[in-house]
């Protein structure tokens, strides 16, 4: 579980992916075929967000592998397991005056989860607000995803560039 002590922002959400992939490659055997991962659809990360869909496209670049994302419908989070685990987490430091991003990192750790503890950073690197793109690079882009035909918000597949 990640945490952050800066805005909600889209590079957070791909910066803390980049960081999971680059330890699990370090520790596990690299999925032969692609990464689904399985997205919120809220402001920051939706299927409509360039930025976002952008640094993407790096991250599966930087894998060597297609990126399948796949959004769920808006107020459908209940459905989604970690969605279970952050509510679980907010009854858990119910009524906590956050004084720091410490604080809350310890009261995330302290939590559990079908009989686990969550294993908790803090990320402390501010992110600038508001980032954009060109429209070039917004075309270039877009140009790559493979947007399901019936489902083009919801389901996304980001083939690696070629080399």
């Amino acid at each position: 579980m990640t945490l952050g002590s800066s805005y909600k922002t889209r590079a957070f959400s791909v910066d803390t992916l980049e960081a999971w992939w680059a330890a699990l490659a370090a520790t596990e055997p690299v999925p032969r075929t692609r990464l689904q991962i399985k997205m919120a659809n809220g402001p920051e990360r939706s299927g409509r967000r360039t930025q976002c869909l952008h640094r993407m496209g790096g991250l599966c670049d930087a894998m060597g592998k297609p990126l399948h994302l796949v959004y769920s419908p808006p107020y459908h989070s209940k459905y989604k397991p970690i969605e279970r685990c952050w509510g679980i987490l907010e009854l858990h430091w119910n009524g906590t005056k956050w004084v720091d991003g410490e604080t809350r990192g310890e009261w995330a750790k302290s939590m559990t989860w079908k009989g686990m503890h969550p294993i908790v950073e803090l990320r402390r690197q501010v992110d600038q607000k508001a980032v954009t793109l060109s429209k070039k690079a917004m075309r270039e882009g877009e140009a790559r995803l493979e947007r399901h035909p019936e489902l083009p918000k919801w389901d996304i597949l980001i083939p690696p560039a070629s080399t």
